[in-house]
């Protein structure tokens, strides 16, 4: 609510194309994903991009991939989905990680914060040589091993700190509105209503609150964690 996001077509722009030079260098790209929604949203950017390289799919990821492609009718671009789904390789065996871990390409793996799911096993490999990458495509919560690498390229990864030598980038692909998407909205409502902000990191929801009440005049609270509403 206190920041916008980059714009969607440069992000796109950006993300292809440093995925496309640490591939052409030989290198391996671990991109964190969530198992829902991002993991599939990166694969349909790099489809759309013509990405001409290996890409490989695992964990919980490709389990709802594989569910999703039941129910084309209901994704917005389902063409786009099905392009992006052939060109993935499904990896759903622990030799198959490890050969694909030490081949220029891109692997995209849940967990999107490292707490569980092969991207650790990969990272470990992967986070070793200095021509691979680690881009991180989410929001990753303090106290996570994705914010931890993020801070201080290192993390803990099964009981063990970790210093990654290879490249490490944030892309900012939200599903969420930026603050000028939520301030746009705020000033379309009709009527008096009264407004929760909820959902934010620390601070940022009694920001945008106190942004309601001054520069739009509604009545607008920042909830805390347990306190209950009667509306």
């Amino acid at each position: 609510a206190t920041e916008d996001h980059t714009e969607r077509r440069i992000l796109e722009e950006k993300f292809v194309d440093e995925v496309t030079s640490v591939v052409e260098s030989g290198g391996t790209v671990l991109i964190p994903a969530f198992s829902v929604g991002r993991a599939q949203e990166i694969a349909c950017v790099l489809a759309a991009y013509h990405f001409e390289y290996p890409i490989a799919m695992d964990g919980m990821a490709r389990e709802a991939s594989r569910i999703l492609m039941n129910y084309l009718e209901y994704l917005k671009d389902p063409r786009l989905f099905m392009d992006a789904m052939h060109m993935i390789n499904w990896v759903d065996e622990w030799r198959e990680r490890r050969r694909i871990a030490k081949k220029p390409g891109v692997i995209i793996s849940p967990a999107g914060m490292l707490k569980g799911g092969p991207a650790p096993f990969y990272l470990q490999i992967i986070g070793k040589k200095p021509r691979n990458a680690i881009f991180f495509v989410g929001f990753q919560v303090p106290g996570t091993p994705g914010r931890e690498l993020l801070e201080k390229g290192r993390c803990v990864i099964d009981g063990k700190v970790r210093k990654i030598e290879a490249k490490i980038s944030f892309f900012d692909f939200s599903s969420h509105c930026g603050a000028r998407e939520l301030k746009e909205t705020i000033k379309m409502l009709k009527g008096r209503p009264k407004v929760f902000t909820i959902h934010g990191a620390e601070g940022n929801c009694e920001k945008f609150a106190e942004w309601i009440r001054s520069e739009v005049g509604l009545e607008a609270v920042s909830p805390n964690p347990g306190e209950s509403f009667v509306i």
